[in-house]
C-alpha cells in the first residue's frame, strides 16, 4: 500500500468567513486540474457532478448522498492555474438545478501551483456571511475540505 501524503486540516476564519486548506498531492498539476475540473473525476472524489458547458458559466449540480444535489456554477477558468465554483448548498436552500441563488452562494476556489514533489493545491471557500447560519455553515465546510480534500488525495495517489 502507498503512503497518502499527509496534509493539514481546513482552517476556519471567523472573521472573513472563509474555509482555508492548503495542500499537496503526489501528481502533476495536469491531473490534479483533470480532478477538480472535469465531472467524471470530481464525481469520483467528490460529489457526483454533471455540468452543462465548458469554462466560465457552465452550471449543474453536484449530488451527494443523504443531502441531494446543489446547484453548482463555473465562475472562473484559468487552466490549469485556478476555478471558482458558486454553490447554493446552505441548509434549507432551494436545491433545485434550476434553482441558482447568487445572493446565497458560496464561492469555492481551487488555485494550483506546481512543485517539486507534485502539486500544491489551495481551496478556499467564501460568502459564508450570506447563509442561513454563518457559523455553523463554516465549521461543517471546515470539516466537509479536510475530508473531500483527503479523498482527492488518495484518489490521484493510488490509494484504495
Amino acid at each position: 500500500m502507498v503512503d497518502m501524503t499527509d496534509n493539514p486540516a481546513s482552517v476556519v476564519d471567523e472573521e472573513t468567513f472563509s474555509v482555508r486548506r492548503t495542500i499537496r498531492i503526489a501528481a502533476s498539476v495536469d491531473k490534479v486540474w483533470r480532478a477538480v475540473t472535469e465531472p467524471e473525476h470530481i464525481s469520483r472524489w467528490f460529489g457526483r457532478t454533471v455540468l452543462v458547458g465548458t469554462g466560465v458559466g457552465a452550471s449543474g449540480t453536484m449530488t451527494f448522498p443523504d443531502y441531494g444535489a446543489v446547484p453548482l456554477r463555473v465562475d472562473e477558468y484559468d487552466e490549469p492555474r485556478r476555478v471558482s465554483y458558486s454553490w447554493c448548498n446552505d441548509d434549507g436552500a432551494d436545491t433545485r438545478p434550476d434553482a441558482f441563488d447568487a445572493e446565497t452562494a458560496t464561492v469555492f476556489t481551487f488555485t494550483l501551483e506546481p512543485v517539486a514533489d507534485g502539486t500544491q493545491l489551495t481551496v478556499v471557500e467564501t460568502g459564508f456571511e450570506r447563509t442561513s447560519d454563518p457559523n455553523a455553515n463554516l465549521a461543517s465546510h471546515g470539516i466537509g475540505w479536510t475530508l473531500e480534500l483527503d479523498k482527492l488525495v488518495a484518489h490521484l495517489e493510488g490509494v484504495a
